[in-house]
């Protein structure tokens, strides 16, 4: 290609242009690159630079027909055409197309493109954000000044699409920050441990923000309520539902010490809050170690460990289904156990138990079980991170799927 416009006929009885002419095209073209940087420098919209782009192509009197495809996302789309026989807004880009990475001739066989003579990809680096197809009147040329406009354009547009990213991701920083901090301050500040209960937990987010909770509450100075949730989904929102079931479970105690009612409160209120789309499971256990009772609702949760000895094993499955699905919980049952003397509780969300190793084998509530009653003498904290340990060796290099959260307490009758 000579680069040169002035010898060269545009095919249907068209003089070679005079010199004139040929400046007046050049003068028409350099004040159309400027009006473009202009109207980038002038903040325009991505609109106001596509209509930009199809009326000063459509005024090059080189220009023929052509169309702008630019990636949106994942998709190419057809931002603009003129003068086509085809509606490329409705047709997506061919394979053959999408390989090309320098400007090309196109030939017969190129499929509906071939209405056009070339196409100019618009790269950034080595990634390329636009294409341009272009038929001119005189098919000698190297599309310079189209090439030019387009790269103005889509540079610009792809400035604003970065800065409109850098935002939003700067926006979610500052709402995962926050709830982060909510999050934060759900937990109890410090756990009993004493001669008498000795309460411990551990809790590793699979993200920023997790979607499990767990919480001591005293009542008196004989009897406390411990709870362990896991809320559907993660981030913010379930940072938020967490927040209202904590908020929920703090106030209800204060007035009543009566699980079932405490319960279906809890139901209603993560219920309205969600319409039924997300829900929480839940096992919350009230100690009283003078009575040495302990009474529990297990609503859809994974059912933890009760260990009177390193023999003696009872899974706590009592209660109902999970919270928020159903206005009115269908049936609730409280279990109670009497009687207790020594004994460890072991609560825990299913984010350990579904933890897999590198040959894809779950960890699982047996291997749970197994470690837990070998180690039975721990403390409460020197047995969670024991779990802890354990798990992350189990796991290799693999990431953790999920949440985890443990929940430990052990009483000691003997010493009340």
């Amino acid at each position: 290609m000579s680069g040169k416009i002035s010898p060269h006929n545009y095919g249907f009885g068209v003089a070679p242009m005079r010199p004139d002419e040929l400046l007046a095209l050049k003068e028409l073209e350099q004040n159309a690159l400027f009006d473009a940087i202009q109207a980038i420098n002038n903040n325009a919209q991505e609109e106001e630079l596509y209509r930009i782009f199809h009326f000063t192509m459509r005024a090059n009197p080189i220009v023929k027909s052509f169309a702008l495809y630019v990636k949106d996302e994942e998709s190419w789309v057809c931002k603009t055409h003129w003068a086509t026989n085809f509606d490329f807004a409705e047709l997506s880009l061919q394979p053959n197309i999408l390989v090309l990475k320098e400007p090309t001739l196109l030939t017969p066989d190129i499929g509906f493109m071939a209405d056009f003579d070339r196409v100019l990809p618009i790269k950034h680096k080595t990634d390329v954000l636009a294409y341009t197809f272009l038929s001119e009147k005189s098919p000698n040329t190297e599309a310079k000044f189209v090439h030019a406009l387009s790269n103005i354009i889509i540079v610009a547009i792809e400035n604003k699409k970065l800065a409109r990213r850098h935002l939003q991701q700067e926006a979610l920083k500052r709402q995962l920050d926050i709830a982060k901090n909510v999050q934060t301050l759900l937990f109890p500040k410090k756990l009993p441990y004493h001669s008498t209960v000795k309460v411990a937990a551990e809790y590793k987010p699979h993200h920023t923000i997790g979607g499990d909770y767990y919480d001591y509450i005293p009542i008196s100075d004989s009897e406390f309520l411990l709870c362990v949730a896991d809320v559907s989904g993660k981030g913010v929102p379930a940072a938020i539902l967490m927040s209202n079931f904590q908020a929920g479970l703090r106030t209800l105690v204060r007035q009543t010490n009566n699980l079932s009612l405490i319960v279906r409160e809890l139901n209603t209120l993560i219920f309205e809050n969600c319409d039924g789309e997300n829900f929480i499971t839940a096992f919350v256990a009230l100690v009283n170690v003078v009575d040495k009772t302990l009474k529990y609702v297990n609503a859809g949760h994974n059912p933890p460990m009760l260990f009177k000895s390193s023999q003696q094993l009872e899974r706590l499955e009592m209660g109902t289904t999970i919270l928020g699905s159903f206005r009115k919980l269908p049936t609730l049952d409280v279990g109670v156990l009497k009687g207790l003397e020594d004994f460890l509780l072991f609560s825990f969300t299913d984010g350990f138990t579904e933890t897999y190793n590198e040959a894809n084998e779950e960890f699982g509530e047996e291997k749970l079980h197994c470690l837990i009653k070998d180690n039975y003498q721990l403390a409460p904290r020197e047995l969670n991170k024991l779990l802890m340990t354990k798990l992350d060796v189990f796991k290799g290099q693999n990431t953790f799927a999920d949440d985890i959260t443990l929940l430990t307490c052990r009483i000691y009758a003997n010493q009340v």
